[in-house]
């Protein structure tokens, strides 16, 4: 049914109209009592929960940072079924972002290509949101993304990052630094190891008693991937997320003058699989048992999320399959997980 619809008629939208006009549906499930009736439907089974990062998970699969920037579907979100979700990337600075249209979907390779540019109401509404959010249901986790104010110079980023880490981090399940969007000019360049020690040391100072996570990009050789979590391993982080999008076009199917008109940005979705599969290897086999490794990157069914899991990580996240599946693939996954 679903895929009927979205051939005949989302895939005809604009994809950024089209997502403010899912949210609103997802907004409306995680009211009474329609949110009742969804997690009766979506509710994982009891042995698909986890406990990590000092946090019991109803499910190891959560809604990955981007779907949800400004704290306003969370509870519809989790009402759908996931196990946790990750909202932002938030910056400092309230910011538009990038000129539309800024999101682009590649149907035949189930994949999207965003340069939103980190488009958010800024830490502060945030912070309001969430505050409101916990008053009135804990239950539900929720990770903070954090990013750079597109108009922060790269030399003054730490102390942006720390700002909003402030605001943030006594809200959040856990925080996340996100060093690795390629839509904010000079950013990538905030993962080479002399300069992310001192920013992640700082960040983790603000952040107090939230776990802080760091956020890679697949695009990195794996050398460097090894240096970055050795690093977070030194600095007595909780965790890595792997990977960000990709800046890669190898091997899609779609047309290249589709791609080509695309542009520039981040490439999200199944392409994504391979790499994101490996970097998981990667990082795996560079850091202790203890610690917390969250793969996301062309995860769409059960199988995925399993293979993840057998491959070392200790949650994992989506988001473009979202498009492709619709409302209901997180009870898809929950399903599937349950039979595993």
């Amino acid at each position: 049914m679903y895929p009927l619809f979205f051939r005949t008629v989302l895939s005809r939208l604009d994809p950024e109209f089209a997502h403010h006009a899912a949210m609103a549906v997802i907004r409306l499930a995680g009211v009474p009592p329609f949110s009742w009736a969804a997690r009766g439907l979506t509710r994982p089974a009891p042995h698909q929960r986890t406990d990590k990062l000092g946090l019991s998970f109803p499910s190891p699969f959560g809604i990955a940072a981007g779907f949800d920037k400004n704290v306003v579907g969370v509870k519809g979100l989790a009402a759908l079924g996931f196990g946790h979700v990750e909202i932002g990337t938030v910056t400092a600075i309230p910011q538009p972002g990038n000129p539309t249209p800024r999101l682009f979907r590649l149907i035949p390779d189930r994949a999207v290509v965003n340069r939103m540019g980190f488009n958010n109401e800024g830490a502060e509404a945030a912070a309001r949101r969430l505050a409101k959010l916990r008053r009135r249901n804990r239950d539900v986790i929720v990770g903070v993304n954090i990013g750079k104010s597109r108009v922060v110079d790269v030399a003054d980023a730490t102390a942006d990052y720390v700002r909003s880490a402030t605001l943030l981090a006594p809200l959040a399940d856990y925080l996340v630094v996100n060093v690795s969007s390629p839509n904010t000019p000079g950013l990538r360049g905030l993962q080479a190891v002399e300069t992310l020690r001192p920013l992640l040391s700082a960040v983790k100072d603000a952040a107090v008693h939230a776990p802080l996570l760091v956020k890679i990009a697949p695009d990195l050789p794996d050398d460097e991937i090894v240096a970055i979590a050795q690093l977070a391993v030194d600095l007595e982080l909780a965790g890595i997320i792997a990977t960000n999008t990709t800046i890669s076009r190898e091997g899609l199917t779609t047309d290249p003058a589709v791609v080509a008109a695309a542009g520039e940005g981040g490439l999200s979705g199944a392409p994504l699989k391979e790499r994101s599969l490996a970097v998981l290897r990667v990082v795996r086999a560079a850091v202790p048992d203890g610690f917390c490794v969250v793969s996301v990157g062309g995860v769409e069914t059960a199988a995925d999320v399993q293979e993840r899991l057998d491959a070392g990580a200790d949650l994992v996240q989506g988001y473009t399959a979202f498009l492709y599946r619709g409302p209901f693939w997180g009870r898809q996954l929950n399903r599937g997980l349950a039979g595993r």
